[in-house]
């Protein structure tokens, strides 16, 4: 920081460190020992909706990149927002938009392949990163179940990563209320993982994220 920014009180933004996400395999075993909370086997990364051929190709590569286990001959065709190479043992990446001006790509694998899962979503940073489209990414969502009183997993759980802080925060919708948050569940968990991620200290940037990919509920989604 230079010495005007200093006398004026302003701050450089804080450099992307995707490496961060490389952590998430160790919080999650932190969170289930403290919470009963396990991996979902879903997580997204969100950014803002950009157009034309190099972002179209963009989707292919990360497509291409990913989708390494469909079943050789499978049908990868299919619209935006549509599973690609469904068959039995593929995990697909799955690209959407909506109607708030974000996109989603939303990679999926087994619950308990959580490094493999994580491995995805930095590729899929990365990639936007190195293809001009850093400015665009918002946040990186990996999402848990939890059990409920009945000790069954219906309990929704993320923990997203702000691409722009190099942060993450705890996001827990309540099942019970639309568009309500368990805030005590998510002070519990900020608690809980200090000690394996950098996390947000600014709650007013604990944005919600209704609707998310790999989460109940609907409505509208983080800002920048």
């Amino acid at each position: 920081m230079g010495l005007l920014d200093s006398i004026l009180g302003r701050s450089r933004p804080v450099r992307p460190d995707l490496d961060r996400l490389f952590g998430l395999p160790a919080a999650a075993l932190t969170l289930e020992a403290g919470t009963g909370f396990v991996p979902a086997g879903s997580g997204a990364v969100c950014f803002a909706a950009v157009e034309g051929g190099a972002f179209a190709r963009l989707k292919d590569d990360v497509r291409d990149l990913l989708d390494v286990e469909v079943v050789a001959g499978s049908d990868r065709g299919g619209g935006d927002g549509e599973d690609r190479g469904a068959a039995a043992g593929a995990h697909p990446v799955t690209y959407a938009s909506d109607a708030y001006g974000y996109t989603w790509f939303t990679v999926r694998r087994p619950a308990e392949d959580l490094i493999t899962l994580v491995n995805d979503l930095h590729a899929v940073n990365t990639l936007l990163e190195e293809a001009g489209f850093g400015p665009h990414l918002l946040c990186s969502l990996t999402a848990f179940r939890g059990p409920d009183a009945d000790g069954h997993l219906t309990r929704d759980l993320a923990l997203v990563y702000l691409y722009k802080r190099g942060t993450f925060y705890p996001f827990a919708p309540r099942a019970d209320r639309a568009e309500s948050r368990d805030n005590t569940l998510e002070v519990q968990v900020r608690g809980l993982l200090a000690g394996d991620l950098e996390m947000e200290s600014d709650l007013e940037r604990w944005f919600p994220v209704w609707g998310a990919p790999g989460l109940g509920g609907a409505g509208r989604l983080p800002g920048s």
